[in-house]
C-alpha cells in the first residue's frame, strides 16, 4: 500500500503530528511519500492508495497558504480517493477542518476517518493518538 503524508506547518505543531503519522504508516509496512505541501509532487500523491493531509488553522480558521495551494491543485483528482485530514490549532473550534472535510466530500473523496485535531504542541498522549489515527486511516 502506498500512503502520502503531506503537511504544512508554521510553528512545528502540525509537523510533529505528521512525523507521528508517518512513523505509524511506516510501522504498518506501507510505502510512504512524506513531505511538505510546498514541495510535494501532486501526481505522486494522487497516485497513492491513501492520502493524509495536515494543516494548522490559520487566521480565521483557514488552511495554511501552501496547503491551500497544494490542495487546490489536487482537489479535482480526489474522486474515489481515500483521504484523511489532520491539524493543530491555537484557538477556535475546528471550523477549518470541518470546512476542509466539506471540500473533500464535494470532491468525491472517501473519508479515511474523522479529522484529527490537536491543540497547540502535541503532548505524548496526542502523539499516540496521531499514531492510532494513522493506523486506522490506512486500513
Amino acid at each position: 500500500m502506498k500512503v502520502a503524508v503531506i503537511y504544512a506547518s508554521t510553528t512545528g505543531n502540525t509537523e510533529a503530528m505528521a512525523n507521528a503519522i508517518n512513523e505509524a504508516c511506516k510501522a504498518s509496512g506501507a510505502e510512504v511519500i512524506f513531505g511538505t505541501a510546498d514541495s510535494a509532487d501532486k501526481a505522486a500523491v494522487t497516485a497513492c492508495d491513501v492520502i493524509l493531509l495536515g494543516s494548522p488553522a490559520m487566521g480565521d480558521e483557514v488552511l495554511e497558504d501552501t496547503m491551500e495551494d497544494f490542495y487546490t491543485g489536487i482537489e479535482g483528482s480526489l474522486n474515489g480517493k481515500k483521504v484523511g485530514i489532520f491539524g493543530s490549532y491555537d484557538w477556535g473550534d475546528g471550523q477549518w477542518l470541518r470546512d476542509w472535510n466539506d471540500r473533500l466530500t464535494n470532491a468525491g473523496a472517501v473519508s479515511a476517518g474523522e479529522a484529527l485535531m490537536v491543540h497547540l504542541t502535541p503532548e505524548e498522549a496526542d502523539v499516540e493518538q496521531c499514531k492510532a489515527w494513522a493506523a486506522a486511516a490506512i486500513k
